[in-house]
């Protein structure tokens, strides 16, 4: 009885030290994925939680809700309120973060009123996101190279200023066939990585 207890004792000991090792502390994450250290600090700092089943579900789209979630949150999470709210936010689990972010300008909805929290992001949509995020914080705004890859042509026209703001800052970065994919919706991974080199200041 007593080489069982021990025996259990040792396998829950490895287990927690998986845990640990892994940092993350999602079962979907096991510690080696090229996003584990962004998803580790953002939870650490409480900018991004998991999904049901205590999963974080990186490969998970995210939406419009989630992102300015997550950057209301880097604010200390502000009461706020406008006078006139997104029509489909009043009652959502995101309304003060919806608000937030129409009185910041970080949003600005649809042109019925809307702001489509469900809704998946791309990548250029995140981008622009970030950038009126750093302008409402005054940053300074970078001017990236965009011809540093094959597919600027798919850029929108109205996302071309935050698109050479997020690359210019290290944001957002090309992947190893030269492309930087404006029109693939972003994932969760994505956005813990890129809120991480957002936070991270540059070296020089």
């Amino acid at each position: 009885m007593k080489k069982r207890c021990l025996a259990l004792l040792c396998s829950l000991c490895l287990l927690t030290g998986q845990t640990w090792a892994a940092g993350t502390g999602y079962p979907d994450i096991n510690g080696d994925e090229w996003f584990a250290g962004a998803v580790e600090e953002m939870t650490q700092k409480g900018i991004m939680t998991g999904v049901e089943g205590g999963l974080f579900a990186p490969y998970e789209p995210v939406t419009r809700a989630t992102v300015i979630t997550v950057l209301w949150r880097l604010e200390g999470s502000p009461r706020a309120s406008v006078a006139e709210p997104f029509s489909d936010a009043e009652n959502d689990w995101y309304a003060e973060p919806a608000a937030w972010a129409k009185g910041t300008g970080v949003a600005s909805g649809y042109a019925d009123g809307s702001f489509g929290g469900r809704d998946p992001v791309t990548r250029e949509q995140l981008a622009c996101f970030l950038y009126r995020y750093a302008e409402y914080k005054g940053e300074p705004l970078a001017e990236g190279a965009l011809g540093l890859f094959s597919d600027t042509s798919a850029i929108s026209p109205w996302a071309e200023d935050a698109m050479r703001h997020a690359v210019g800052a290290g944001i957002l970065q090309g992947n190893d066939k030269g492309t930087v994919e404006p029109q693939g919706i972003a994932n969760r991974a994505a956005l813990a990585t890129m809120l991480q080199r957002m936070l991270t200041p540059a070296a020089g």
